[in-house]
């Protein structure tokens, strides 16, 4: 059997929060239109339910990624593609929860609607940089 190590317990906190972040709200972008047939208060009570799973994951993956940060911080120092790559990332990261927060504030369903989509294209856009990294 292999060894785990401190490495293997930070990239598995991380994915696994970005899976509680990402793959939940695809998810609940496919549950929604079930859940409007359900009762006008249903999507907004799982919602609810969604942001006490949601949020903590989003906090695990700011922790963890500036621990992956500093654990490759010979990659981040010597490597300017790495470094834009991360910056990207990065960026994207904030604009997912930017839109998170706006879209868990929105009164209208078109506000739900955009920043609903904005949160999941960012948060899917920072996956997809994730991967890149980690190949670098």
């Amino acid at each position: 059997m292999l060894s785990v190590t401190v490495d293997d317990l930070r990239l598995f906190l991380h994915v696994l929060a970005a899976t509680l972040w990402v793959g939940g709200q695809l998810t609940l972008a496919g549950l929604v239109p079930v859940l409007r047939k359900a009762g006008a208060d249903v999507p907004r009570a799982v919602a609810r339910q969604f942001n006490r799973i949601a949020w903590p994951a989003f906090g695990v993956l700011i922790i963890t990624g500036i621990w992956n940060i500093t654990a490759n911080q010979h990659a981040v120092d010597h490597n300017s593609h790495y470094r834009a790559t991360l910056w990207a990332k990065l960026g994207f990261v904030a604009l997912s929860g930017i839109a998170a927060y706006l879209h868990a504030r929105a009164t209208s369903r078109k506000g739900l609607a955009i920043w609903g989509a904005a949160t999941g294209l960012f948060a899917l856009a920072s996956l997809f940089m994730g991967i890149v990294l980690a190949e670098a």
